[in-house]
């Protein structure tokens, strides 16, 4: 009975044994396996690790370009900022120029034409040298009237009467006649009324003219503003000297009474 016990617990005992060999042979088999899988993983972990130090390193590197590219175009923009200033400058410099080269040609001019009234005026040629070569412009930029007769100093007999019209130009087709009465000293409100009672006269000394509308200018190479409101109040344009263009001062106060 006790050699079947002992025997009996020796089985149980190598039973046992043979378990934990398994198991222990198990476990070495996992671990060998989790080792195995530990080295992939790792392996795995550093592929992944250097293929992302890599594209870390293209994305710096590609970074640096672009900083690199932005710096240029910055300094590109800096460098037209600058000759966008400087030309700004030079243009401004120009504008300047221009703007004192306009006022003493002005000056230049309007001191010529001075000059050249003041010979005109002691000559008595102020009609023909002035008035008489620039009247068509004039009457072109202000009435959109083209002159086709132009008569200088036309001397008129009528009985034992005579009437003298300094310039006199007619536009036929459309019945418009230009009576310019030019004046060295055109502030003399007796001129002003002697030009008035010419008008009232003309048609009588030019029957032809009863068909034309009367467009009456009082010229000179300047006059006071007081002549020009005298002129306003009867109808009369006022031409003057500016520059080196006729200009009727008072055109847009006669073309507003006459709308």
């Amino acid at each position: 009975m006790v050699d079947m016990e002992v025997q009996e617990r020796v089985d149980k005992l190598e039973e046992a044994m043979m378990r934990l060999v398994y198991i222990q042979q198990k476990t070495e088999i996992e671990i060998q396996n989790l080792k195995t899988e530990m080295k992939i993983f790792k392996d795995e972990i550093r592929n992944d690790t250097k293929m992302l130090k890599d594209e870390m390193k293209v994305f710096k590197d590609e970074m640096k370009m672009f900083k690199d590219e932005m710096l240029d175009f910055k300094n590109d923009v800096k460098a037209f900022k600058d000759e966008m200033l400087e030309f700004k400058n030079e243009m401004k410099a120009f504008k300047d120029e221009m703007v004192e080269f306009k006022e003493w040609s002005k000056r230049n001019i309007e001191n010529m034409n001075k000059q050249w009234g003041a010979l005109a005026n002691k000559m008595g040629t102020l009609v023909e040298d002035i008035f008489a070569p620039s009247i068509e412009i004039a009457l072109k930029n202000y009435f959109d009237v083209l002159p086709e007769i132009i008569d200088v100093r036309k001397y008129i007999r009528r009985g034992g009467e005579s009437l003298e019209i300094d310039i006199l130009a007619l536009n036929e087709s459309e019945k418009k006649a230009f009576v310019v009465e030019v004046k060295a000293n055109p502030d003399k409100v007796e001129y002003i009324e002697d030009f008035v009672k010419k008008l009232e006269r003309l048609r009588e000394f030019l029957p032809t003219l009863k068909e034309y509308r009367l467009y009456p200018i009082y010229a000179a190479l300047d006059m006071k503003a007081k002549t020009v409101e005298v002129l306003t109040s009867k109808g009369i344009y006022a031409m003057i000297v500016k520059g080196d263009i006729l200009k009727i001062v008072n055109f847009e106060k006669l073309s507003e009474k006459n709308i």
